[in-house]
């Protein structure tokens, strides 16, 4: 799936396989993208694309530059002049993050396909 097109699910999937294990105490079944328990203890909700406390962190650490552009928001790396779009900052940035880190094709389960 491109990376510039990558929504809700999917796309906090992809930033959580961007993210070191000691970061995202997320754990996804690599088969069908669902999420796994650990010791029966409930995993907290990874959404960096709606949620300004994990998300924003990553744009910080990142150095994400976000802008307001040609009517959408626009995202790039601090070393990079390529842009990824989206309807709010957050999944500009994501997509971003996930292209800085992926590339601009991601292999998403198809159970997380929109």
């Amino acid at each position: 799936m491109k990376t510039s097109e990558l929504t809700g699910g999917a796309l906090d999937w992809a930033v959580a396989k961007c993210e070191p294990d000691d970061t995202v105490r997320v754990y996804f079944d690599e088969g069908t993208g669902e999420k796994l328990c650990h010791d029966d203890w409930e995993i907290p909700e990874f959404n960096p694309s709606t949620n300004w406390e994990q998300g924003g962190p990553i744009i910080e650490r990142e150095k994400l530059e976000i802008a307001w552009f040609n009517s959408a928001w626009c995202c790039s790396t601090s070393h990079s002049g390529d842009l990824y779009y989206g309807p709010t900052p957050l999944i500009a940035a994501m997509r971003c993050y996930v292209a800085s880190k992926l590339g601009d094709e991601v292999d998403v389960p198809d159970e997380l396909h929109p």
